[in-house]
């Protein structure tokens, strides 16, 4: 979930390694950004409420990443995508190193670039 330049960059590194890749994004706009022949899907809505994340066959798939700018839409969805979907590795970007711990103790996979920055 998100199309910005992180989002965007991993999955179409995703896509070019041979895996079936579905972006969500609330902006139509951010799309453009993985160009014209990317094979992937692309699912326009809030990957945080949870009928957005069915259209997207997350019920169907072994990976959730969550890279958008906001702790909490990252948060909120991988929390929906572990608990509701049962998506058996869930991985969010945090930039807060204290939300950080506590989401990494709840059991999902996170990255705190100001962590790894410092």
């Amino acid at each position: 979930m998100g199309c910005g330049r992180v989002g965007s960059a991993l999955a179409k590194d995703l896509a070019a390694d041979g895996h079936q890749v579905t972006v969500v994004d609330s902006s139509r706009a951010a799309f453009d950004r993985l160009g014209a022949g990317f094979p992937g899907r692309m699912v326009l809505g809030n990957g945080t409420d949870q009928h957005v994340l069915e259209e997207s066959g997350a019920a169907e798939t072994d990976w959730f990443i969550s890279v958008t700018n906001g702790d909490n839409r990252n948060i909120m969805s991988a929390q929906v995508a572990q608990e509701i979907f049962q998506i058996p590795r869930v991985m969010t970007r945090i930039y807060d190193p204290i939300r950080e711990q506590v989401y990494r103790e709840m059991g999902l996979y996170t990255y705190c670039p100001t962590l790894v920055g410092a």
